[in-house]
């Protein structure tokens, strides 16, 4: 079972906030409404921070520097586990799922999350691009994960709340979980072709056994 990390394991809404509201203060640009940065949890920054900062390449990569560094200070702390999260993974674990996280933070600071996590331990693998990687794509960190477990895409489920963690699954034939809590909606799940959407975590268990 491969799991997204912000907003389907961890509510990071604070961390990510005061990052960017670094961020931009550095660059000296004014920070977007809070409707915006929430949908920018989630895609990569390199894909969203243009449409507010345009077509500055520099401009972009220097916002992402210090988002970056003040992030890894302190800004990864700055999270929640959701209610009920703790004791899903402890079931799955317990009957017997391979456990792993595909995100788009960057690696070093999703494996420092997960490491934290009071369950992290569950987790074999964790996916997320370098440092260097202007572009993440779900499907094929995914993809890549199928193969490290060498398990057949309709054995296992990519559960996550953006369009991007379903349109990963459904690229390489695997069962698609909306996680409804997260920063997506119901709506943009359902629309990007999720198998199913869990309501709350404890939904999760029910919606993962195969047949």
């Amino acid at each position: 079972m491969l799991f997204d990390l912000d907003g389907t394991l961890i509510d990071s809404q604070v961390g990510i906030f005061a990052s960017l509201n670094h961020a931009f203060a550095q660059i000296g640009a004014a920070l977007p409404s809070p409707e915006v940065l929430r949908s920018w949890i989630g895609p990569p920054f390199h894909q969203t921070f243009p449409s507010v900062l345009g077509e500055n390449s520099a401009l972009v990569e220097s916002a992402i520097a210090h988002y970056r560094e003040h992030y890894v200070e302190s800004g990864w702390a700055g999270h929640t586990v959701y209610d009920g999260i703790s004791d899903t993974i402890e079931m799955l674990h317990a009957r017997g799922a391979q456990l792993g996280v595909v995100t788009t933070k960057v690696l070093p600071q999703a494996r420092k999350i997960v490491e934290h996590l009071p369950f992290g331990r569950h987790f074999i693998r964790v996916y997320g691009p370098d440092l260097k990687t202007a572009h993440s794509a779900k499907a094929e960190m995914i993809a890549q994960a199928l193969n490290d477990f060498a398990i057949a895409p309709e054995h296992t489920a990519m559960i996550g709340d953006r369009h991007f963690d379903i349109a990963g699954a459904r690229a390489n034939r695997v069962r698609g979980i909306g996680a409804a809590w997260g920063f997506g909606s119901i709506d943009e799940l359902r629309s990007a072709g999720a198998h199913a959407v869990a309501h709350a975590p404890r939904e999760l268990p029910g919606l993962l056994e195969f047949a």
